[in-house]
């Protein structure tokens, strides 16, 4: 048998995250496609400006129950029609409202896209709002939030954003809204806010996936195209302030075997210069299972099986101001409270008074940036970033050149913005868990004034 030689592989080359071509169609609505070879599955996001901060007063939770409706019935045909039409088409159509707007998202075959264009455009050109459906939707959002209440991660965000910003802001209060004020939800409150919000000229619509051979532009024009309304009106957003004075939140849960931690601040969003050391920072911090804090608290002391720290983008605006939220998050056992917090505000002192190591940073970096060519594998993944940035208000590159930011930025730049982010001093802390028995311990820590509410 003879061998051959394997022949010798090619230089790689270098991965970057794609660019999209961008176009605005005549009702105004933008457009955003991206072609990815390969992807048959198209996902389709369109972002509407219509920010949590614009729901009425008392009326928290419309934006959600609005974008709940949008697939329950449109002009041409039922909630049940609806829904059929979409499975013909093998189609998924999901919708959320958070603090920057809307989000609508559609994954389709390609060889199924324009008609799946076409619900998506009834949906958005003619929602029907019928008031069985609203009612409907208003019933399952106020069973949701017992179920949310219950929950010891949710809990601990909802009083994390109650303690940390003014009550007078949207941020204070829960994304989705409260029982009081959804149940003030009415159809004709979401026709209000539909009305005053979603309009083509303030929309922006993201197209992913293997385009070859799709006539993209008539199939807009025949859709999303023939979605008509009024200019978009310019609406400044609120500025965000919050109160990072250390403290802590006991929210009671007696008999609770576990406590549940959340604590932060808010900080500099994408647009601050940053965010690239930031976020390597951070990663390092608690980005990962080898990251300090699981290394101290999980491997070392055994305290949980998890604690994470993060970035995440609250809102920004068209002028560049915004804010993330910097936080810790995780849970211990209800006895070892106090020296599991010992422990992570030693890990925080520690970072400042020495740094992070060059091996710390080097992991991150290939953490960060060597496995995103498999994070953005799908189109719906190349979509949803793309839909982050404009939602933000990030340039379309923006992406690709963070990982070239990441990249380039040394231990040095990635100390200092962590110990900026994350101060031992100026962190909100908010803990669920038995204060009968974590509170005497959390006040010997001195780490912030404590105050126990219940946890109903």
């Amino acid at each position: 048998m003879e061998f051959h030689p394997q022949p010798p592989s090619g230089t790689p080359k270098p991965w970057a995250f794609p660019t999209p071509e961008r176009a605005t169609l005549p009702n105004g609505l933008t457009v955003l496609r991206c072609h990815r070879p390969g992807q048959e599955v198209v996902a389709v996001e369109v972002n509407l400006r219509a920010p949590l901060d614009a729901e009425p007063e008392g009326l928290d939770g419309v934006a959600t129950i609005m974008a709940r409706a949008l697939s329950e019935g449109t002009d041409k045909h039922t909630a049940e029609e609806f829904a059929a039409e979409l499975e013909r088409c093998g189609a998924t159509l999901d919708a959320n409202a958070d603090h920057p707007g809307v989000r609508v998202s559609l994954e389709v075959p390609v060889s199924r896209l324009p008609k799946a264009l076409g619900l998506l455009a009834d949906a958005l050109r003619a929602p029907a709002f019928p008031d069985g459906e609203v009612e409907r939707l208003v019933a399952n959002r106020l069973d949701e939030i017992p179920h949310e209440l219950a929950n010891p991660a949710r809990r601990a965000a909802k009083e994390f954003f109650r303690e940390l910003f003014p009550a007078e802001s949207r941020m204070s209060r829960p994304r989705q809204g409260s029982e009081e004020t959804v149940r003030r939800i009415d159809a004709a409150a979401v026709r209000a806010f539909y009305e005053a919000h979603v309009r083509p000229a303030a929309a922006t619509a993201v197209v992913v996936g293997d385009l070859e051979g799709v006539d993209l532009d008539a199939a807009l024009a025949e859709t999303l195209g023939g979605w008509t309304g009024a200019a978009a009106a310019v609406r400044p957003m609120p500025p965000i302030s919050a109160d990072d004075a250390g403290r802590v939140v006991i929210v009671d849960r007696p008999g609770a075997v576990q406590t549940q931690l959340l604590i932060g601040r808010t900080g500099p969003d994408r647009h601050d210069r940053v965010w690239p050391a930031q976020l390597l920072g951070v990663y390092c911090l608690g980005g990962t299972l080898t990251s300090r804090l699981d290394r101290v608290l999980r491997e070392e002391k055994g305290y949980t099986y998890g604690v994470r720290a993060f970035g995440q983008v609250l809102r920004s605006a068209e002028d560049g101001s915004g804010a993330a939220m910097l936080a810790i998050s995780g849970s211990v056992a209800t006895d070892v409270t106090g020296p599991a917090l010992a422990d992570l505000w030693q890990v925080l002192r520690k970072l400042a008074a020495e740094g992070l190591t060059d091996e710390e940073r080097d992991v991150a970096v290939r953490n960060l940036v060597g496995v995103a060519p498999l994070r953005y594998e799908t189109a719906a993944a190349v979509a949803g970033t793309l839909a982050d940035q404009v939602e933000e208000y990030l340039p379309d590159d923006y992406q690709a050149r963070l990982y070239t930011q990441l990249a380039e930025t040394g231990t040095v730049e990635a100390t200092a913005a962590v110990v900026s982010a994350l101060p031992a001093d100026r962190l909100v802390t908010v803990l669920v868990g038995d204060a009968a028995q974590i509170a005497d311990p959390v006040r010997e820590l001195g780490i912030g004034e404590v105050k126990v509410v219940s946890g109903s």
